[in-house]
């Protein structure tokens, strides 16, 4: 009987003819051994009959096919060892289901759009921003990307067969292919026929620079993506003109409100309470920046107390027998929790956006009651900018407060505040076409020159950072069509 040859061990190589003396080598070459099983399974055919052995439909007219959908990567990039770990599961099981039985095509795809493709084109053209794409035009830039984005196409191809991987590459598919186009298009239009769809504001991590928002899972690609940074806080004073419950005894009286994002400023539409936290009114010295008096968490009054024009006194041996603290606790005239300032009305800081008609702003500037408002930091009453935060947004909607965007794609201030507001000015004018970090100092500014601002400090904090180029985001409401996942799978 004759040994059967196998691309393992040959017999050329390894025993006679015959089997005699047939041997496993001491020290094998597992890559020539590797490259033989795969030039014998090319040879033969293999992956392709263990595809075409299995029909479509079984003997008793059952459907016989497993659908596997490979995500497919990008082709301008070359694989690394995270792809290599997803390979092995993936061919695990369409191998699995064919051992079942079942007909397993296995197309490999290109995903060849999105940001990657884009970043790709502009890094080869030398260009640095979004502006230069329109200057270039769309459809030559198109063109850039397109010769782009397959470039590593026969590296991802020897990488995934050395894996012993079975795909099908010749009957590939390419996102960037019309008639793949026409098929997403045409299963969203199936889904909005159902009415599954929807459009919306979702605020998410965005970078200014890419002109992209980013996932919670890209928050955490690596360990530079958070960074410390200095960023300025400031605290606010809006004077109540009236609303709710309060608004006769609180009219004039300023509602504190702290943020770290002064940029966001221009679009604040609402100022969030704590409901079961306890507000003081505290009548401030005449001398102070701001007389009058003030509303705040009882807990942050000692901590904005000189802030606020109050003193420490001292005795004649420089002893203080009464500190800022206490003067200002002793100047407190009622306390009220979060709940008993709903609906306060209050004068927003610019007029930019007071048409109620032409914006629809008739619920904003007004306080709204909300769980997620602490006394960790600031005074306990948080401005809120309905397209700059998560809790701000949900908020707002809530409240019947549009979700309005004061900056463009690259996080550049809107021409609208170079012109003039219903009063006929334009305070903000200088900002217009900035972007928002360099915009803080001007806004502040504002501030000072309106007798807004309580106090201005420097804020550190661990910021994230986009993980492809390293931009500071911002937190930005982005629309969208969505998918009503929730409708179907519940």
């Amino acid at each position: 009987m004759t040994a059967p040859s196998s691309p393992v061990y040959p017999r050329s190589q390894y025993g006679s003819p015959s089997g005699e003396g047939a041997r496993v080598p001491s020290s094998p070459r597992f890559p020539r051994i590797e490259e033989r099983v795969l030039d014998h399974w090319e040879a033969a055919g293999t992956f392709r009959a263990s595809v075409e052995n299995r029909p479509t439909v079984t003997a008793e007219g059952e459907p016989n096919e497993f659908v596997f959908y490979d995500g497919p990567p990008f082709a301008n990039g070359l694989p690394h060892y995270g792809h290599l770990l997803t390979g092995y599961v993936k061919d695990l099981v369409a191998r699995y289901q064919t051992q079942r039985g079942h007909r397993v095509e296995r197309r490999f795809g290109w995903d060849t759009h999105g940001l990657p493709a884009e970043l790709e084109a502009m890094k080869q053209l030398g260009m640095r921003d979004k502006a230069e794409i329109e200057a270039m035009g769309i459809g030559t830039f198109n063109d850039a990307c397109r010769a782009s984005v397959l470039k590593y196409t026969h590296e991802w191809q020897d990488y995934v067969t050395r894996q012993a991987r079975w795909v099908d590459f010749e009957n590939d598919y390419k996102t960037l292919n019309v008639d793949y186009m026409e098929s997403v298009i045409w299963a969203f239009k199936q889904l909005h026929e159902k009415g599954l769809t929807y459009q919306g504001f979702r605020v998410l991590p965005y970078c200014w620079r890419d002109e992209t928002p980013l996932s919670n899972h890209e928050l955490r690609m690596d360990d530079d993506v958070y960074q410390e940074r200095q960023d300025p806080s400031v605290t606010v004073a809006f004077p109540v003109t009236g609303g709710g419950a309060l608004g006769d005894a609180l009219r004039g009286a300023h509602l504190l409100a702290w943020t770290t994002t002064p940029w966001t400023l221009p679009t604040n539409f609402s100022i969030a309470v704590g409901p079961d936290v306890e507000y003081v009114v505290v009548e401030a010295p005449a001398e102070g920046p701001i007389p009058g008096r003030h509303v705040l968490a009882t807990e942050l009054l000692g901590s904005y107390a000189k802030d606020l024009g109050f003193s420490d006194e001292v005795d004649e041996n420089g002893k203080v027998t009464t500190s800022a603290a206490d003067a200002a606790l002793a100047a407190v005239t009622a306390r009220y929790l979060g709940t008993e300032l709903a609906d306060l009305q209050y004068e927003p800081l610019w007029d930019y956006y007071a048409d109620a008609e032409r914006w629809e702003t008739g619920q904003a500037f007004r306080v709204l009651v909300e769980e997620y408002v602490t006394t960790t930091d600031g005074t306990g009453l948080v401005h809120q900018a309905s397209a700059y935060g998560e809790e701000d947004q949900r908020s707002s909607e809530e409240a019947g407060i549009p979700v309005i965007l004061s900056v463009d794609a690259g996080a550049k201030f809107l021409p609208l505040f170079a012109e003039p507001t219903p009063s006929g000015d334009a305070p903000l004018a200088d900002i217009a076409g900035v972007q928002v970090f360099d915009a803080n100092r001007t806004i502040i500014n504002a501030l000072k020159t309106q007798g807004r601002l309580v106090r201005e400090a420097s804020y550190l904090h661990s910021y994230p950072h986009c993980w492809r180029c390293r931009t500071p985001l911002i937190y930005r409401s982005i629309t969208s069509w969505y998918v009503a996942v929730t409708q179907f799978k519940d």
